[in-house]
């Protein structure tokens, strides 16, 4: 799809875990790391793939069931796969309404990802992101514009449309016809607006 002659490029690929969340829903299933890692260097013909992995999660003692799971996960992607994980806590934000107060969490790691992005920008030739979230589209715009090539990966249902045509490329990953997909997505019933990220 992306195919060059020559493996000769580096590639660094940021994955926003909430934003893609919605993909995992759609298919039914988690991604498998390991193989998307495969796919992604077969397919840009990378001679060196740096992946970094964004994610929130829940602070100790706000939900019902074991967070280890998710801690081990994490542990895995970073000594597994040699992904760079950046996490953080959810902030938990007091809000008040007609029907009383409510907590709404928040997690997000645009502004991490952009500080990865251009702090990197001179060790790669192509950036893969996945996200489909418009806000993103200023950075992809400054890193094409430094003699990138950029690449969106998302889904149909969770894709706008200004970051799908403002990047050298777009696959939904949906449609991919390889393996990157994993074990079967079950889903846990919670109170929280949160999207989950495994």
């Amino acid at each position: 799809m992306f195919r060059k002659d020559k493996q000769t490029n580096t590639a660094y690929v940021f994955i926003d875990a909430s934003n893609i969340w919605q993909a995992q829903k759609a298919k039914g299933m988690t991604f498998d790391y390991e193989k998307l890692k495969s796919y992604l260097r077969d397919e840009h013909k990378t001679k060196h793939l740096e992946v970094f992995y964004y994610t929130a999660y829940p602070a100790k003692g706000t939900r019902d069931y074991s967070l280890d799971g998710k801690h081990k996960f994490y542990t895995y992607l970073k000594k597994g796969l040699n992904f760079n994980v950046r996490k953080k806590q959810l902030k938990r934000i007091n809000i008040s309404t007609e029907e009383g107060g409510v907590i709404q969490e928040k997690g997000d790691m645009d502004v991490e990802i952009t500080i990865d992005a251009i702090h990197n920008k001179n060790n790669y030739d192509i950036a893969i992101f996945f996200t489909g979230d418009s806000d993103f589209l200023g950075l992809i715009r400054y890193i094409r514009n430094a003699g990138k090539k950029v690449f969106i990966y998302s889904s149909r249902n969770n894709i706008s449309q200004e970051l799908r045509t403002g990047a050298d490329g777009y696959t939904d990953v949906l449609k991919v016809n390889a393996d990157i997909w994993g074990r079967e997505l079950k889903h846990r019933e919670e109170n929280s607006d949160r999207k989950s990220d495994t």
